[in-house]
């Protein structure tokens, strides 16, 4: 593993584009992301912006090959080549013309801290005003309700005033670190976690990812359209409840977390309880590291059964 003695040592700037107070939306594969669904909101914010490789990092310096191994592709029993894990940031316009910038690839392993100084030295050379991380967790609510947003920032005032009610210890990801390296070089940062069904235990939750586009236009006022996503979701929607009406048990658990969600939103409070959140991240992070490595992006991957894992 190389050791880089200065932030630049890790980054390649591959153009000088002429940018004009960019978001920098942020995702790393490897952390919290129930449903994949901030993977797949930053694809689809990727694709819908043009987005073209702006920087890239040096992964030698940053990634365990053992943990995050590259991917052989085999036609025929013909190693036709191999993918390596990349860290990137690209550069693209919303439907507003607005200039986006998306870091995104494999959570780093390696030189967190000379990582981090990397990327807000380029944000600052960049004129980045705001950077939105984006996430998704499992949590006890319907499938049949909108998927909710929590928010968390280093910024009280940019933490929505009806949300920073739980208080609770849980293991930090790179864009939680970020968060607060920005916020000391005073660059506004906060991370838009969407809620995904607890029942769900694997497979895409588009309708999560199409929360999080609509969050950004609210959030840093970065403007596409869903897309596919609307529909993507919809789908789901439909094939999970035909499931959910072929058992009265099923019926029955969506009916009292609709009357919590319901209830929750009458009163005005979008967060479960410190404890109820610890477990809920917890129970995640334990199936992560039971699972094997590798990413879902089939959504016919769903799983038949939506109780199997209550």
């Amino acid at each position: 593993m190389n050791n880089p003695t200065e932030p630049s040592d890790l980054y390649t700037v591959l153009r000088t584009p002429d940018l004009i107070d960019p978001v920098l939306v942020v995702h790393f594969d490897g952390w919290i992301d129930a449903g994949v669904s901030a993977g797949q909101a930053v694809r689809h914010l990727i694709e819908s912006c043009g987005a073209d490789p702006l920087v890239e990092f040096d992964t030698e310096s940053l990634l365990d090959h053992r943990a995050r191994r590259p991917v052989m592709h085999i036609v025929d029993g013909v190693n036709a080549g191999i993918d390596w894990p990349t860290i990137e940031i690209t550069s693209g316009r919303d439907s507003n013309d607005r200039d986006v910038l998306v870091l995104s690839g494999a959570e780093p392993d390696h030189n967190w801290r000379t990582f981090i100084s990397a990327v807000v030295e380029l944000a600052e050379g960049f004129g980045v005003r705001r950077v939105v991380a984006l996430g998704a967790y499992p949590a006890a609510v319907p499938h049949t309700r909108p998927s909710r947003l929590t928010v968390t920032s280093p910024t009280v005032d940019l933490a929505r005033s009806n949300e920073p009610r739980a208080t609770l210890d849980v293991p930090a990801g790179m864009a939680a670190v970020l968060e607060q390296a920005f916020d000391a070089a005073g660059i506004e940062a906060l991370t838009m976690w969407a809620q995904v069904p607890h029942y769900i235990p694997s497979g895409p939750y588009p309708a999560a990812s199409q929360a999080l586009i609509e969050g950004l236009s609210e959030s840093a006022h970065v403007s596409v359209t869903v897309g596919s996503l609307g529909e993507q979701a919809l789908a789901t929607r439909n094939r999970l409840d035909d499931l959910v009406a072929d058992e009265d048990g099923h019926q029955a658990m969506i009916g009292e977390l609709e009357r919590q969600h319901d209830q929750f939103s009458h009163d005005g409070e979008t967060l479960p309880t410190s404890d109820e959140l610890a477990e809920e991240v917890e129970n995640f992070l334990r199936s992560q590291d039971d699972e094997p490595d590798g990413e879902v992006t089939d959504e016919s991957d769903t799983p038949d059964n939506p109780g199997d894992d209550e």
